[in-house]
Formats: structure tokens, sequence, C-alpha cells
């Protein structure tokens, strides 16, 4: 059995495209994300960020299925 890590980019450099994303994801719902650590965040800030991640990609695909 293979332990891989979740977080693992298959492209190394789409890291920097992520945290950007990341970074206006947790904009646009109202959470002050520093570049690092972010340990202090609230399970709900998390959460809130997660989403906003999740929802935006589903948009993106659906803009491009048209």
């Amino acid at each position: 059995m293979s332990t891989r890590n979740s977080n693992h980019l298959v492209n190394p450099s789409a890291r920097d495209a992520m945290d950007k994303f990341k970074m206006e994801a947790a904009s646009e719902v109202g959470v002050n994300l520093k570049n690092g650590y972010n340990g202090d965040l609230t399970s709900r800030q998390a959460g809130s960020v997660g989403g906003q991640m999740v929802k935006k990609m589903i948009e993106a695909y659906e803009n491009g299925m048209k």
C-alpha cells in the first residue's frame, strides 16, 4: 500500500498558480490568508476558502462546456 501525499501536485510549477488561486478565493470570502503557515484559521474560515475554490472550479468547468 502506497502512502502518497494528497497535496502532491503533478506539475510542481503549478504551486504558484494554486497559491494565487487560494489567495483570491480567501479574499472573496473575507478571510485574511498569509503566505506560509495559516494554522490560526478557524475551521469555518478554512472551509469557506476551500468551498469558494471548489465553487470557482465548477464555474470554470461549466463555462468551458458552453
